[in-house]
């Protein structure tokens, strides 16, 4: 058996050990990596002699353990990432997340949108190793860095970029499906969220494979024109802003209006997104009212 043909038969031997609650799909990437959708978020598998690395855990209950898992990163602290931290620390994996991060699962805390507050997460459940920037490690032959995200969905935001085979994991900050979502309550907006994609379009190329939270893996060009769309809103609600506009006032005044994306909850995200730019009033000009 050729060094291909090894590298495959370690992937479907790893992956055919998940035991899911439901059926998902598996979308190969490389010999060695693929996207497991558990019937919701995005959970990205690099299989390795060593074991399997994992960027984000699922929604609770979604998977047990399938082999030995080496490492989990968490792309930030929403359950639906983070959902089966406790399953794979149980059996030695090492969480990676931003310090941030840890935080917010380690806190009760109000979720405004939904009038309630969220437990802390148990012990179990938290991230074993933070870091404030950026890191890197070797699994296997696969070199992978990790670096930080400032507020682009929430706080703690992190990508995982697997360098060797080019496929850069990005969680909620890339939504090609689903709304953006900005979580300004922990400090993100949607500056926060364009420079942040700023980031990670020069990490990137045009052969990148950029896997999101939700939905299919993007282009470069997919991703950039997601971060061009965000930067336009972005520059409409800035002059709005300053005018004392509201997010009604802003929607009535067609701010996202011009764009090929469907918003599912145009109110809920320009309540979110002007909540944010009043908190970052600072960042705006001068003559912000």
């Amino acid at each position: 058996m050729n060094r291909r043909d090894l590298l495959k038969s370690s992937l479907s031997g790893a992956l055919g050990l998940w035991a899911s609650r439901r059926a998902f799909a598996q979308n190969r990437l490389t010999d060695k990596l693929a996207v497991l959708d558990t019937g919701g978020a995005n959970v990205v598998a690099l299989s390795t002699n060593d074991g399997v690395v994992l960027v984000d855990s699922g929604a609770p209950n979604s998977l047990t353990v399938p082999s030995k898992v080496q490492t989990l990163f968490n792309t930030h602290y929403h359950t639906d990432q983070t959902g089966n931290n406790e399953i794979f620390a149980a059996a030695g994996a090492k969480i990676i997340a931003h310090e941030r991060t840890r935080q917010w699962m380690a806190t009760p805390y109000w979720v405004p949108a939904e009038d309630r507050y969220e437990k802390a997460r148990p012990k179990a459940a938290l991230p074993t190793e933070v870091f404030e920037n950026t890191g890197s490690l070797k699994a296997g032959d696969e070199q992978i860095d990790y670096g930080y995200l400032p507020l682009a969905h929430t706080s703690g935001d992190i990508y995982v970029f697997f360098k060797t085979s080019n496929v850069l994991a990005v969680g909620d900050v890339a939504s090609p499906l689903r709304d953006p979502a900005l979580d300004w309550f922990t400090g993100a907006w949607i500056g926060g969220r364009v420079d942040s994609m700023d980031i990670l379009i020069k990490l990137a190329n045009e052969q990148t494979k950029v896997v999101p939270a939700y939905g299919p893996v993007m282009t470069r060009s997919e991703f950039k024109a997601e971060r061009d769309m965000l930067d336009e809103i972005r520059s409409r609600m800035f002059k709005l802003v300053r005018e004392g506009d509201g997010p009604q006032d802003m929607l009535d005044e067609g701010v996202l209006k011009g764009f090929a994306r469907t918003w599912k909850d145009p109110n809920k995200f320009a309540y979110d997104a002007a909540k944010g730019l009043w908190a970052h009033h600072d960042k705006l000009d001068a003559n912000v009212v």
